[in-house]
């Protein structure tokens, strides 16, 4: 088993370096908001961390939850966990103090989820989803709701989830079934809702689940669908305070990973009806859901990086002390640790390289999230908007796939030892493996990007996003070190290689869809490789000018020149593969008879 240790000065410095921190700050106008005030606020993150949260992965994985007599039980110490973290204020970081919260932007909450979910990514599920509903009512909900939800959301005294899939729907949100009759002020609500995280838990003693369900007079489709606050019990408007409402937890679902998160088969209406009340108009619920769905979207992304730097540090920990085989450099042929030899060498790097370039994607993504909302022009709040519209898939998608694939390194690199569970080795790849299938699945997020996202509006937001990297080449061209020389070479081929492939989508969506569909994933990974080489490049300058100051801790920055440099060399070159699949490999995909398989 590893300790965990929050890589605060990585994190500071994306921060600053990538996600325009200091244009964030005056855009708040908050002049107390300071880069040391963050780093304050993320050591003491670090501390929950490592002293509470980090030592109770593993014991929660073994012990899981348990659904006894109708109550749901959460592995020994997470409730007690729980509490430290709403009562140090940790859920209330990005929201308004309106209603309780600390109104810092969102580039530094999510930089503290971060840390949340590499110590443990199943208590961090729990926040994850209460701030997507928080978001969602802040955005959507009536007065009314405002006031009565909010306040308890924000600081965590009360959760929120996210209820969309039932038995028959699937991913296919236009399938289901659930219904709300009106009645009064309110609706009843009867249904089933499967794989719920956090849909019963002993962490609080409320709990406001986001339902979907149709009305009698609903339209076929997913424009028959409403939106609806279902609170596990009544407040007093309804009936005596405390009164269960009709809503429980019928079972636990067993799984690969997340044990220590309850995932939970939710009945709605066994009897009378479970009391809901409305969000926003009837029938637009899925527009309003969008809006939890894609904070929980780009927290998922998070979640990849978390858990790349979790198994990274563990691998690198283990390598370290691990004494196994021969120097092939030294005469002596002394035993040395594992860390010397070049192929476990290349898996640390790529680690650890896989942690820093979903981390800059991430953090850039929330930075823009934050101009969005704050931006005192009209053009540039749509333009950042648009632009975190765009990458938001690409943050879940290639960020958690990023983190199975760390995940899985981080095993082989422990070897035999790596296989067996009392290492922690493991857990991390199986926790790991959700993030790429929950919050739609990569397939889908990637299918939205060339469909909506390029298809759809013919590249006009890409096309802006490709011409920003290739403008930055001039910047690029001022480069010091052969390690950012080298990223500007392949960055060049990869961004001319992305270009040709948005053509090619733009050309061909309209007549042939499925051929778009059938490379969506190769051109979201694309995608990805190339934002992420443009903003590693960017990481780089700023470490060539640092260094030329000559700083105490000069080792950091010259880590990011090398991390620069293989990214270029081992990731960045993939993009030419990738490229070649998208013109010239959907055809066979297509012509494939059934027969076949």
């Amino acid at each position: 088993m590893s300790n965990y240790s929050a890589p605060i000065q990585e994190m500071l410095f994306v921060m600053e370096e990538i996600a325009d921190f200091n244009n964030i700050k005056m855009l708040l106008n908050q002049d107390e908001l300071s880069i040391d005030f963050v780093k304050v606020i993320l050591e003491e993150a670090g501390k929950l961390a490592s002293e509470v949260l980090a030592p109770l992965n593993y014991p929660g994985d073994t012990q899981g939850c348990v659904l006894e007599n109708g109550i749901v039980h959460t592995p020994a110490g997470f409730k007690n966990a729980y509490k430290q973290f709403i009562d140090n204020g940790w859920n209330s970081v990005p929201f308004s103090k309106k209603y309780g919260g600390q109104d810092l932007p969102w580039v530094t909450a999510i930089s503290i989820s971060e840390v949340w979910n590499s110590a443990n990514m199943a208590f961090g599920l729990c926040p994850l989803l209460t701030q997507g509903a928080v978001a969602l009512l802040e955005a959507h909900g009536s007065c009314d709701l405002k006031e009565k939800y909010l306040q308890k959301l924000v600081s965590g005294e009360w959760t929120g989830t996210m209820n969309l899939t039932e038995p028959q729907a699937g991913s296919d949100l236009s399938l289901i079934k659930a219904r709300a009759t009106p009645d009064g002020d309110y609706y009843r609500i009867f249904g089933q809702k499967l794989y719920i995280s956090y849909g019963d838990h002993d962490f609080t003693d409320n709990i406001i689940h986001m339902v979907l369900a149709r009305l009698p007079d609903a339209p076929e489709g997913i424009k028959g669908v409403s939106l609806f606050v279902v609170p596990k019990f009544l407040d007093k408007s309804i009936g005596k305070t405390g009164v269960q409402n009709d809503v429980r937890c019928a079972s636990l679902e067993h799984k690969l990973g997340i044990k220590a998160s309850p995932t939970a088969l939710m009945l709605f209406g066994e009897d009378n009806g479970a009391i809901g009340y409305l969000v926003g108009k009837e029938h637009s619920g899925i527009n309003y859901m969008f809006t939890m769905m894609n904070n929980a979207r780009l927290m998922v992304g998070l979640q990849g990086v978390a858990i790349a730097e979790r198994a990274y540090q563990q691998a690198r920990d283990y390598a370290f002390s691990r004494v196994q085989g021969r120097s092939q450099e030294h005469k002596s042929r002394k035993a040395v640790s594992i860390s010397k030899h070049p192929d476990v060498r290349r898996m640390l790097l790529s680690m650890k390289v896989r942690a820093e370039a979903t981390r800059a994607l991430t953090y850039y993504v929330a930075s823009c999230v934050d101009i969005a909302k704050f931006h005192r022009k009209k053009t540039n709040r749509a333009n950042a908007q648009a632009r975190v519209d765009l990458l938001t898939p690409v943050v879940k998608a290639w960020s958690s796939d990023s983190g199975i694939e760390a995940a899985s390194t981080g095993i082989q690199v422990h070897g035999g030892m790596g296989y067996i569970e009392e290492t922690g080795a493991a857990q991390h790849y199986r926790d790991a493996r959700i993030a790429s299938i929950y919050e739609g699945t990569n397939g889908i997020q990637a299918n939205d990007l060339v469909g909506r996202k390029v298809g759809q509006e013919k590249g006009k937001t890409v096309r802006r996003l490709i011409d920003e990297i290739i403008a930055f080449d001039k910047t690029l061209s001022t480069a010091r070190s052969q390690h950012t020389r080298a990223l500007r070479k392949n960055l060049n081929i990869t961004i001319n290689e992305l270009s040709q492939a948005t053509d090619w989508i733009i050309k061909t969506f309209p007549t042939k869809p499925a051929a778009v569909s059938s490379i969506a994933v190769c051109y979201l990974k694309l995608l990805g490789l190339a934002t992420s080489g443009w903003l590693m490049g960017k990481a780089a300058l700023a470490a060539e000018n640092r260094l030329k100051n000559r700083p105490h801790n000069s080792e950091f920055f010259e880590s990011k020149l090398i991390s620069c440099q293989f990214y270029s060399d081992h990731i960045l070159t993939e993009g030419l593969a990738l490229a070649k699949i998208i013109t010239n490999g959907n055809d066979v995909i297509n012509s494939m008879e059934d027969k076949y398989f």
